[in-house]
């Protein structure tokens, strides 16, 4: 499989950061305090990742940090109560992924580390600047590349040459209106944004998406839209739509097509976040600069494919990195 390498630092200096096991100066366990804005069961690769990331740098699980996990269950107004709850438990800092969870804690707490994974940070607002992003806030942009918003579009029409007019279903919005705008024309696209950010939207958003009746969608990257998977892989069969997803995880569920960062290693990555904050050791987030993906797969899921009466060319199938078939 090709491009393993998912990460890329801003400037590089992370990259010198020593990955030395140092887990030994935690003298009892840091809690740690986790938002996933789903049910507990709908995603994996966030804790996975972190989990495999804290290990790979010596740290043990009940023994040298608590992972404080809560779920609000697609239910946005429950994230207040939730972080409420882990500021009493003192938790030493948030693992954020999402729009939506990020958003809550900022505006629940300026002091504690939030360490977080969101499609941009910096067009979201939540950080000033990648190489000091100021306040308690940082982590690693998900499809913040300089060519991901294009490469969805250059995909989608490659595979489906008849495509002109494409709906994307983000949670973050417009951020990246410019360069979508931009590529589509060369394309010869129409686009038009659906917003979703919070879950209960996510069905007025599809609505909206059937009434336009596009000839392909785009979903991006979020844990709001992750965790309702289901429902927007079901609304895409029954329209037979040909669509590209921001997320590994729509893929094994009968999403046809992804390309996508790895959320296992971006979270895996960010392991050393945690450990330089716990460590004390640049401990001010804002002084630690945010990532961006540069590196991504591309995933078909030719059985899926099949099932919804969508048709693959053989030059597409040679580009992708995996095919399920």
């Amino acid at each position: 499989m090709r491009r393993r390498e998912f990460i890329g630092l801003l400037g590089g200096a992370a990259a010198t950061w020593p990955l030395v096991a140092r887990a030994q100066q935690v003298t009892k366990p840091a809690r740690l305090g986790y938002i996933w804005i789903g049910a507990k069961d709908s995603e994996h690769s966030t804790r996975d990742g972190l989990r495999q990331g804290l290990r790979d740098l010596g740290y043990l699980e009940g023994r040298d940090y608590v992972l404080e996990e809560r779920y609000a269950e697609s239910q946005q107004d429950r994230l207040r109560g939730i972080i409420a709850e882990l500021l009493q438990l003192k938790v030493a800092l948030f693992l954020s992924p999402g729009v939506q969870v990020t958003t809550a804690l900022i505006a629940g707490t300026s002091t504690i580390p939030i360490i977080a994974t969101t499609p941009d940070l910096l067009a979201s607002g939540f950080v000033s600047s990648l190489a000091r992003p100021g306040g308690n806030v940082t982590g690693i942009s998900l499809t913040a590349g300089p060519t991901l918003s294009e490469k969805w579009l250059d995909i989608l029409k490659e595979t489906f040459p008849s495509v002109v007019t494409v709906a994307i279903l983000t949670a973050s919005g417009v951020v990246y209106l410019d360069r979508i705008q931009a590529a589509a024309a060369m394309l010869g696209l129409r686009v038009r944004y659906f917003t979703a950010q919070d879950p209960r939207e996510i069905d007025r958003a599809l609505s909206d998406i059937a009434a336009m009746r596009p000839d392909g969608l785009i979903v991006e990257s979020d844990a709001n839209l992750v965790s309702n998977r289901a429902k927007i892989i079901g609304f895409v069969a029954r329209n037979r739509l040909p669509t590209v997803y921001g997320n590994l995880d729509y893929i094994p569920d009968g999403g046809v097509m992804a390309y996508f960062t790895s959320i296992f290693e971006t979270w895996r990555r960010l392991a050393t976040y945690v450990d330089r904050v716990l460590k004390g050791a640049n401990a001010n987030p804002g002084d630690l600069p945010v990532e961006q993906a540069v590196k991504f797969e591309f995933v078909i899921n030719l059985k899926a494919a099949k099932a919804i009466g969508l048709s693959i060319s053989e030059s597409m199938l040679l580009r992708a990195d995996k095919v399920i078939e």
